[in-house]
């Protein structure tokens, strides 16, 4: 018997729809529930390796481990992930499959519809419960020919939605009543019912408010979820989340993140910001590298020469080379450590033009990127420490040199045999690896953050933490919603 399915849709991108998924599964999960995400389609370069090694949205792999399970390709058929203001990488139930301008993307969704359908099938198989999550805003009409990602999707298979207005961003009650105004009656009639997010305060004030959506819009008021402080403690799938995290005094170890204009896999991130003693600081474009660094981290990137040359745009390569001077360490992840190399070629023309690129030069080794793209958990132990690491690989590219005879861990995918990756300066001071998740084992990330200088050590655990965040935020939602007569509404 195939499961009942119930869909969330936004008024607009950042609303709350993936961590409301989340909430819901853990909330099914912890109420012995067989429970299974799905999103039919995302734009994220914060993607997630899943079984059989593709690629799957950042959420999702989240909401996988809400439900308590390994996430699959079929939880995120569609993946897009920018690689310019107007192209995208498009990845299909795991795999590699096109890259398209936006205006060309539009022409090739009847194409893809297929796949979604598809994995919609296989993964409802599998569970009693769908919670399906769409992607941006409901009201974009001007992309509603062909969508695949919202409405579209809920008509072809006739599932029942649920509308999330995000009420701290302000104009909510004209986002569900203007929703509403721009769709079709018999989408509308998909539409059961909706949500109030992030609401600071009292919520009897707005009784009204709710009282009025409901009288402009025919749809039944399901709650009003106050806001969660800690869903900052959870991984992020947008990039937007990164902007204006407060820096405490207190703490004693600061890291520095230049970000990047095409920044991808910046859960790397996550395990660092949520450790007491340290302050790990994004450096926005325009704003200099901070000087009192400690450890200055160059994440990864969807576009490396593109965002090598945007690196030094902005001057970071000045300050990154200021701070070695002053004998402290450097980090490259990925994209980040092919920038700290001598050269990157794309002799295909993989990123755009076909050519190559001085990079920083503060690692004498060279990367050539190629047409085949590396997608793989791994494990294994780091040179220096003898720590375990866990993690996982997706980058395209290779990298060789004689700071590689230096390399920063021993890995191994599935049952391959160990082998050595990264690199060091002589002096140990510029490092390099393309490992994600690199920081997630807590002895590790312990070990590196004593090496940086953090001298209080708080042996906090990063996985416990994830946990625990996920069971909270799902009584959050069974205290202040009525979370069975929501999920009645599924069919």
């Amino acid at each position: 018997m195939s499961a009942r399915s119930l869909m969330f849709q936004g008024t607009g991108s950042d609303v709350g729809k993936s961590l409301l998924v989340a909430g819901l599964c853990r909330w099914a999960k912890n109420r012995g529930i067989k429970v299974q995400p799905f999103k039919p389609q995302n734009m994220s370069n914060n993607a997630a390796v899943a079984g059989g090694n593709g690629e799957v949205g950042r959420a999702q792999a989240l909401q996988a481990k809400a439900c308590g399970i390994q996430p699959t390709v079929d939880m995120n058929p569609i993946l897009l992930k920018p690689e310019t203001d107007s192209g995208a990488q498009i990845v299909v139930q795991g795999k590699m499959f096109d890259r398209a301008t936006a205006k060309e993307y539009q022409k090739l969704k009847p194409k893809l519809l297929p796949y979604v359908l598809e994995s919609f099938e296989r993964i409802r198989k599998e569970a009693d419960l769908l919670l399906v999550e769409g992607a941006g805003s409901t009201a974009e009409i001007n992309l509603r020919t062909n969508d695949i990602a919202n409405m579209g999707f809920a008509t072809a298979v006739n599932t029942p939605v649920i509308l999330i207005g995000d009420i701290d961003r302000g104009g909510v009650i004209a986002n569900l009543v203007g929703t509403k105004a721009v769709l079709p009656v018999d989408e509308t009639q998909l539409i059961k019912g909706f949500v109030i997010n992030k609401f600071r305060g009292d919520v009897s004030l707005f009784t009204s408010g709710l009282q009025e959506i409901e009288k402009r819009t025919q749809w039944q008021g399901l709650g009003v979820i106050p806001w969660f402080q800690n869903a900052r403690k959870l991984p992020a799938e947008d990039a937007v989340s990164l902007r204006g995290a407060p820096a405490l005094i207190r703490q004693q170890l600061k890291i520095s993140v230049p970000r990047l204009s095409r920044i991808a896999n910046f859960d790397d991130l996550d395990p660092l910001k949520n450790e007491p003693g340290v302050n790990l600081r994004i450096v926005e474009p325009g704003e200099p590298i901070n000087s009192d660094a400690d450890l200055i981290l160059i994440p990864g990137s969807k576009s490396t020469i593109g965002d090598l040359s945007f690196l030094i745009e902005q001057g970071w390569d000045v300050d990154i080379q200021a701070h070695i001077r002053q004998r402290k360490l450097v980090l490259g992840i990925c994209g980040g450590y092919q920038m700290l190399g001598k050269l990157v070629s794309d002799p295909l023309g993989i990123e755009g033009n076909a050519g190559t690129a001085p990079g920083l030069g503060f690692l004498d080794v060279t990367t050539k990127l190629t047409s085949e793209k590396a997608v793989t958990k791994v494990s294994g132990t780091d040179i220096k420490f003898g720590k375990k690491i866990t993690g996982y690989e997706i980058h395209i590219g290779s990298t060789y040199g004689p700071d590689c005879t230096r390399p920063l861990v021993s890995i191994r995918s599935g049952n391959s045999e160990e082998r050595l990756d990264g690199a060091s300066s002589p002096n140990g001071l510029v490092l390099g690896t393309y490992v994600h998740g690199l920081f997630i084992e807590d002895e590790f990330r312990h070990a590196f953050l004593q090496y940086c200088g953090l001298e209080k050590l708080s042996m906090s655990s990063f996985d416990l933490e994830i946990e625990t965040t996920l069971d909270e935020f799902s009584e959050h939602l069974d205290k202040n919603i009525d979370v069975p007569r929501l999920l009645d509404l599924a069919r």
